[in-house]
């Protein structure tokens, strides 16, 4: 998909490989970043649909008294559940494909020839590979997921490990990329990475 010669980059991965990291670098070089959770956390806001959605769906256990998301109780509800976890994507994803669509359109309205990136965890899992130009998955060995989700998240490594299964695998992503990119390695030959493809994606803009 081309707004007129903008360049949409989805980048995914695997949890904990290192996509935040990316999506940073590329910001730093130009990139304009629309992170998908951060649009996912907007759209569960108290009193919005998507919240009203998932209350009546899970119950009110998923709620703190500020009526905010609990989002560790929601998690451990829907990691041990396949079914739940996709009823949970069917009521958020959609909303946040509308404000992802919205804001790609504003941006290219007013930057034509923008290299956009689109840090999206479950890009192959929501049919976004279907909406971007180019397709970017961050990996990593599964120890160093493993590590670095016990070790930002506070997870039990059965934790991790059922979190990482519940996506897509790696094995899975790599095949259907346009590039892939070893995020486990270090930061100045990431951001020489990063910055070789954000200036190739920016001439063919």
């Amino acid at each position: 998909m081309l707004f007129f010669h903008m360049i949409l980059v989805g980048l995914t991965g695997g949890l904990a490989t290192g996509k935040s990291t990316v999506a940073r670098l590329f910001q730093d070089c130009g990139a304009r970043v629309i992170h998908a959770d951060d649009l996912a956390r907007q759209a569960v806001q108290p009193g919005k649909p998507a919240w009203k959605d998932i209350v009546r769906t899970f119950g009110t256990g998923v709620i703190h008294a500020d009526r905010s998301l609990n989002r560790d109780a929601l998690a451990k509800i829907v990691f041990r559940n396949p079914t739940k976890l996709r009823r949970l994507n069917a009521i958020v994803h959609p909303r946040v494909a509308r404000e992802q669509a919205r804001l790609t359109k504003t941006i290219a309205a007013k930057h034509p020839q923008a290299v956009v990136v689109y840090d999206v965890p479950l890009l192959f899992e929501a049919g976004v590979d279907k909406r971007v130009d180019k397709i970017l998955v961050v990996t990593a060995d599964r120890q160093t997921q493993i590590q670095r989700l016990i070790a930002r998240n506070g997870l039990t490594r059965t934790e991790a490990l059922r979190r990482i299964r519940a996506q897509m695998p790696l094995s899975r992503k790599i095949p259907l990329a346009d590039v892939v990119l070893d995020g486990t390695l270090p930061l100045a030959q990431l951001r020489r990475e990063i910055g070789r493809m954000y200036r190739a994606w920016r001439r063919s803009a």
